[in-house]
């Protein structure tokens, strides 16, 4: 299932916070339609509609990271609930494991559907030329209303708010003899010697997927500085990757859990699917992931009981941690959208109707809303200080994307993560930035 996942995050992932992305249930790109004669278990959870917007019809073409969703039935039950406003509506999904780079390809051929989740490395300016501006109403009570915006119009509404910490196995905790969550850096590396010993793979870092790896970089390092806005002082900088900043704090960490043995031993290959029933057992006992995992986790065949969530001590210095507050994937509208005044109507019903934001373990995107996860309620005992993702300055990811570092791609931090010299790695990276921001005149 998937998963990320943010813009510069800020633009956000995986994220995708949240990196997570939006997170995938298998290696191949799939669609199918959903039938036409499908109805939903459920009764639509708004009014009918007017005759004019019953009589709205065609096919909608959804390009998105939920392989899960698609294999299992679930959009098509949206679907199904989707219909009941709007009879004529026919769709089909296209569903991708490997969304980052898939999507950037989709967008300049043509082939991105009627609606899909954003490219979330777009620079801000780009935005006009693939998607269709959506409707103020939308965005009323929303997080985020600004982030997906250019212009003074908004592209991209978040479909689903995200935090980012340890997700953790109670019963390998138990296991290894964890008696209390890590307050601090050095109890979590405890911890982790902990489960080592009790042969449990401390943390599944998934090195090999890349995208999870991204929250040791830019989809973390962002919160760890407390800034929102921590991308934009670069656009000004010819040196962003610092031993003495937030990237250096959180791929130190990163590196130690892989130099110490505290991860899969299996850095090279794609283990997401695999992994998940490792932590969902307790073969493994943590991931440093978004909240959106925990619903996968369950569905994995773990106990909800069994799984908890904290902040990630970053440090030794104890109390209260940054811990983000952003955005999930966006959700937008393909300018080349042959039916574009039903996609944006199904673009609104994804958010606001079809019970997305609670199956996928998001916080809620609108503020008026709450979440009754346990998991969220035990990460908010330990009192963390959100910090909430703001707007980039588009400059930032186009610099990057001429530098050609691949921003919420990983494959530039897995390189860092095991590599024997982490400075040489920044040297390399600060070099192609300031080259590149040379070249684009900033």
């Amino acid at each position: 299932m998937k998963k990320n996942l943010l813009v510069a995050l800020v633009l956000v992932m995986s994220m995708t916070l949240f990196a997570a992305c939006g997170k995938s249930n298998n290696n191949n790109s799939a669609s199918s339609s959903a039938p036409a004669s499908e109805k939903a278990s459920e009764p639509a959870s708004s009014d009918s509609g007017s005759a004019a917007e019953s009589d709205l019809g065609g096919k909608i073409t959804f390009v998105t990271t939920r392989t899960d969703m698609k294999n299992d039935g679930t959009l098509d039950k949206y679907a199904a609930k989707f219909k009941e406003k709007y009879p004529k509506a026919e769709f089909e999904w296209v569903a991708i494991t490997d969304y980052a780079q898939e999507i950037k390809v989709r967008l300049t051929t043509g082939e991105a559907g009627d609606v899909s989740f954003l490219d979330s490395s777009l620079p801000l300016n780009e935005l006009p030329n693939y998607y269709e501006p959506l409707p103020d109403s939308l965005f009323e009570d929303a997080y985020f209303p600004d982030i997906k915006a250019w212009d003074g119009k908004r592209y991209g509404i978040a479909t689903g708010v995200n935090t980012q910490g340890i997700v953790y196995n109670k019963s390998a905790f138990k296991a290894a003899g964890i008696d209390k969550v890590p307050a601090t850096l050095d109890e979590l590396y405890a911890a982790a010697e902990k489960l080592k010993a009790a042969n449990i793979v401390p943390l599944y870092m998934n090195v090999g997927a890349m995208w999870p790896i991204t929250n040791w970089g830019e989809n973390g390092v962002w919160y760890v500085a407390g800034q929102g806005n921590f991308f934009d002082q670069f656009v000004t900088d010819d040196a962003p990757y610092k031993m003495d900043n937030a990237w250096g704090t959180l791929l130190s960490i990163g590196r130690e859990f892989v130099k110490r043995g505290y991860t899969e031993k299996d850095l090279a290959t794609n283990n997401w699917e695999m992994s998940k029933g490792e932590v969902a057992t307790g073969k493994a006992g943590m991931y440093f992931l978004g909240n959106w995992v925990i619903p996968q986790l369950i569905g994995a065949g773990a106990n909800s009981e069994d799984i908890g969530f904290f902040p990630l001590p970053y440090d030794n210095k104890g109390g209260s941690y940054n811990v983000p507050r952003g955005p999930d994937y966006f959700i937008g509208v393909s300018k080349d959208s042959k039916n574009k005044e039903l996609a944006i109507k199904w673009a609104e019903f994804f958010v606001k109707e079809s019970g997305y934001t609670d199956a996928g373990g998001y916080l809620p995107v609108y503020k008026s809303q709450s979440s009754n996860n346990p998991q969220l309620a035990e990460f908010d005992t330990f009192k963390p200080n959100y910090i909430e993702s703001l707007a980039s300055d588009p400059k930032f990811n186009e610099i990057a994307n001429k530098a050609e570092i691949d921003l919420y791609g990983g494959k530039y931090i897995q390189k860092i993560l095991t590599s024997k010299d982490m400075q040489a790695e920044f040297d390399a990276l600060n070099a192609k930035w300031k080259k590149a921001k040379a070249s684009l005149g900033y």
